[in-house]
């Protein structure tokens, strides 16, 4: 693609670097163990260094523009990431997972969202060649999912879903049979003569199926950063690498973040707004654009306004609690 800074070379490297990674932490997990605070921090370290290496890289030899498009694509694709480890948190509550395997689950839906944003990122690309019309559909999904975010997070709705009765979990359970007990990391298991899914599997399809909520959102926002599909795809990748670590980090404080929701609606509404006027900025060249820096500005502050609101909060129930 013009302008992309992404040569055969470089998107060769960075699947096999992927790939890789993806391994490692499959060798990781393979023997079932509950995660120490202390692997936690170490792989979430790993993992938010690499993009802030990769990003000065990018600087050094492609200059600050797409070095500034990546760090602000990868902290709006981290911000909805979190929003991912509500989904999960509530997901692995619901099915009762063990501690031991909570991480390989979390490993099946990295890969699925993985797999799922690289389809819509290839869609999203070829959009953008047949026409600037492509950046009024990307805002106008934008718009759509901050209201019903917005909408959401207003009424509790997340916290109240049965997530086991997702469509695909019912189908699943109806075309083959299902042990009552986790068996370990296996997903199937020979019972009686028949082969049998394990409650992880149900599970890992569970989670596949709210990857394709999330990619739907995060693609376009991306795309509301840059137009460069391998800077898209890099911040996706950084972005999802190391949730698996940081799942188990943020886990107690999670609960905490009441107005992330509330935040993240603003950040797809803003970049929804964004999209809107560089596509009318292509029609009508009077029309203002939002430049990549301020976007980063207005990111970073909504986010630190939600934590702080979100803690403030917190103490208020506490507080509250206490008095009762």
């Amino acid at each position: 693609m013009p302008g992309s800074v992404g040569s055969v070379w470089l998107w060769s490297i960075s699947i096999v670097v992927l790939l890789g990674l993806l391994v490692a932490d499959f060798v990781v997990t393979r023997r079932p163990h509950e995660v120490s605070m202390r692997e936690a921090v170490g792989w979430s370290v790993f993992y938010l260094a690499l993009p802030v290496f990769f990003g000065l890289w990018l600087w050094l030899d492609f200059g600050s523009r797409p070095a500034v498009e990546f760090m602000t694509g990868f902290v709006v694709e981290k911000s909805l990431s979190v929003d991912n480890l509500f989904v999960f948190m509530l997901l692995l509550a619901a099915f009762a997972v063990p501690p031991a395997v909570q991480q390989r689950v979390l490993l099946y839906g990295i890969v699925g969202a993985l797999v799922l944003r690289g389809v819509f990122i290839a869609a999203g690309a070829a959009m953008l060649a047949a026409g600037t019309w492509a950046f009024l559909v990307f805002g106008l999904v934008l718009f759509a999912s901050a209201v019903k975010i917005l909408r959401e997070a207003m009424s509790g709705g997340d916290a109240e879903r049965d997530l086991s009765q997702l469509r695909s979990v019912r189908l699943l359970r109806k075309l083959m049979p299902v042990t009552d007990e986790y068996r370990g990391a296996s997903l199937t298991v020979r019972v009686n003569g028949r082969r049998a899914l394990t409650p992880l599997a149900v599970v890992a399809v569970a989670v596949f199926a709210t990857d394709v909520v999330f990619a739907v959102d995060s693609v376009p926002a991306v795309y509301g950063i840059t137009e460069d599909p391998y800077l898209v795809f890099a911040t996706n990748a950084f972005a999802l690498l190391g949730l698996r670590a940081l799942y188990f980090v943020l886990r107690s404080a999670l609960a905490k973040l009441v107005h992330l929701n509330h935040g993240l609606a603003i950040i797809l509404a803003f970049i929804g707004v964004k999209l809107v006027l560089h596509w009318a900025h292509g029609i009508w060249p009077g029309v203002p654009e939002v430049p990549t820096p301020l976007s980063l500005a207005v990111i970073v502050v909504v986010l630190a306004t939600v934590t702080c609101t979100s803690l403030r909060a917190r103490r208020r129930e506490t507080a509250t609690a206490e008095r009762e």
